[in-house]
């Protein structure tokens, strides 16, 4: 006959565990997008919570009083929280990118509204976002995610955080230089391509100054500018692989900072 007893202190400590995996869920990349059901993320929180359950010791945190066991789901919660915006600010390279890319092809008065994200994005954001993130995904990055959540319980079991703010802030200000450099690198052709143009314009309004540049040379920006973006397609790939040994890198600086 099947027995499975399930007490109130195995009831305490699922919870524990649903509240930081729910929370990671609500903000890593890919399952916190808009266009991801709720119930999908609900049920995927449970299910993982359930996994990671069963892989951790039974024996849950001690408390005194119901005040003592907010702080832990408190805790639990801003574990979760951090964890995946280390992950989740990533991304945020890919719209920094499209950004300079439009601003110097000049369209960056032309704005779309992102239904994943809910933010206004560039045209150039749009497509850097999108192609960036199927490769992502076919490179495995919500397993290397889900992986990463669970190996979190080996190295901050449960009631286990220890927040260390200066490496929070260090992690972070390391990661704004990298947010800049593979932003430019991602957008350079584009960057390049428009630096030489403007050159090459400046020398034709000197050489004909009856030639309006102004005008010609806004329709030639967006052509030569929409060429280089579908030419430089070819680099998504390495562009790809870039951010996500970025997101690697501040997933386990997070999850430094807290254990």
């Amino acid at each position: 006959m099947f027995d499975y007893s399930f007490t109130y202190q195995n009831l305490e400590l699922f919870f524990l565990v649903l509240m930081r995996v729910a929370s990671f869920v609500y903000v890593a990349p890919f399952f916190s997008m808009s266009n991801t059901p709720r119930h999908v993320r609900i049920l995927l929180s449970i299910f993982l919570s359930a996994l990671i359950f069963k892989l951790i010791p039974t024996d849950g945190p001690v408390y005194d009083s119901l005040i003592q066991y907010f702080l832990l789901v408190l805790k639990e919660v801003l574990a979760g929280l951090i964890i995946g915006f280390g992950a989740n600010v990533c991304m945020m390279i890919v719209n920094f990118a499209g950004h300079i890319a439009d601003m110097e092809m000049g369209l960056s008065m032309v704005t779309l509204m992102d239904p994943t994200t809910r933010d206004s994005v560039t045209i150039s954001g749009v497509f850097y976002n999108y192609s960036i993130m199927l490769m992502l995904l076919l490179s495995g990055m919500h397993r290397y995610l889900i992986e990463a959540l669970i190996e979190t319980y080996t190295l901050i079991p449960v009631n286990g955080e220890v927040f260390h703010i200066n490496r929070l802030m260090s992690g972070m200000l390391e990661f704004m230089g990298d947010y800049v450099l593979i932003g430019f690198r991602i957008c350079l052709p584009i960057f390049a391509t428009m630096i030489i143009l403007n050159a090459v314009l400046g020398v034709l309004a000197k050489v004909s100054p009856q030639l309006n540049m102004f005008a010609v040379g806004i329709q030639i920006k967006v052509l030569v500018g929409l060429s280089i973006l579908f030419l430089s397609a070819v680099m998504l790939p390495d562009a790809a692989n870039m951010i996500f040994t970025e997101m690697k890198h501040m997933v386990v600086t997070m999850v430094e900072a807290i254990s």
